[in-house]
């Protein structure tokens, strides 16, 4: 079936896909996994679908802010940005509430806005810490006395914080829980594959499609990486206190060319060069992905398509009044 059977069949039929449109270009809809479920984000709503204890799905969907809708989100770079805020901020109230769900906790109550930004700068505080300034002192203590170039020292630094990034995940994905939150990763990525293919949301079209999708954080994250090894490489090899700053403060920088290269990369996957840039990428999901059962697969059909409903009624709410 194609996308445009699926618009006019819309009334009939709630599993097929419609494609939603903003400004006549598509929206493209993705998510994240959470503990036991999936979080999906839409035009303008997001939605969180999470299996309970008893076996039910508990989905609930709420509008977006609108930072994460606004004009600025279209511009080039910027928008980069204000996807990084978006997937913490997002990301981390999800994980809290599915984490509530999961745990049974029927007197679930609303996350403060200090405890989620609270949790948001822990997480970014660790990750700054852990891929950027460790890597950065291993290479100043340990290789700087030996090597004079600042090229070839500030690839090794990259290097070394590709390394550490891979072991990290390496590691994490060994423990059982983050196996399931990983397999509700693939399962995420599987229905986006399929209704960015046109098929309908159901069980039976989705299993079969990939658990690895171009516009993955994960492949994100690795862009960040090797773009670091470049934009680091300009600066030579300032003052130790000069280093840390930069590689604090130039995070947004990168994160933006990082988000802006993986969008070109997923919308020119067919050409054969824009692939093979990809290809490290897809090759590490393979690290946070795993092959989910019908039961995740049900939990993160059921985030898409609440999200996918929602986006659609207020579509055609705006539409009426116009």
């Amino acid at each position: 079936m194609t996308r445009h059977e699926c618009a006019t069949d819309r009334s009939k039929d709630m599993s097929c896909p419609l494609l939603i449109m903003a400004n006549s270009k598509p929206f493209y809809y993705g998510g994240q996994a959470v503990i036991e479920g999936v979080m999906m984000r839409g035009q303008e709503n997001v939605a969180v679908a999470v299996r309970r204890p008893d076996g039910e799905i508990s989905v609930t969907g709420q509008p977006l802010a609108n930072l994460y809708k606004g004009r600025l989100r279209n511009w080039p770079f910027i928008r980069g940005i204000i996807i990084l805020i978006e997937t913490l901020a997002l990301g981390i109230q999800a994980m809290l509430h599915s984490a509530q769900i999961a745990a049974a906790e029927e007197d679930e109550k609303s996350i403060s806005p200090t405890l989620l930004w609270g949790s948001v700068a822990i997480a970014v505080a660790f990750a700054v810490g852990l891929f950027f300034i460790a890597p950065l002192l291993l290479t100043r203590y340990l290789v700087y006395p030996y090597i004079t170039s600042a090229l070839v020292s500030n690839l090794i630094e990259g290097i070394l914080r590709i390394v550490i990034f891979i072991a990290y995940l390496k590691v994490i994905s060994l423990m059982p829980d983050i196996k399931r939150v990983f397999a509700y990763h693939g399962a995420e990525h599987k229905v986006v594959n399929a209704y960015e293919a046109g098929m309908p949301l159901e069980l039976d079209y989705v299993k079969n499609y990939s658990t690895s999708h171009a516009r993955c954080g994960t492949s994100f994250l690795l862009a960040v990486l090797v773009i670091a090894i470049i934009v680091f490489a300009l600066l030579g090899r300032p003052p130790l206190w000069l280093s840390i700053l930069s590689r604090i403060v130039l995070i947004p920088v990168i994160a933006a060319i990082g988000y802006e290269f993986i969008r070109f990369g997923a919308a020119h996957g067919r050409n054969l060069f824009v692939r093979g840039l990809l290809a490290p990428g897809l090759l590490l999901q393979a690290l946070t992905t795993g092959e989910p059962n019908d039961s995740q697969l049900e939990t993160a059909l059921s985030a898409l398509k609440k999200v996918i409903e929602a986006d659609s009624s207020e579509t055609l709410i705006s539409n009426n009044q116009a």
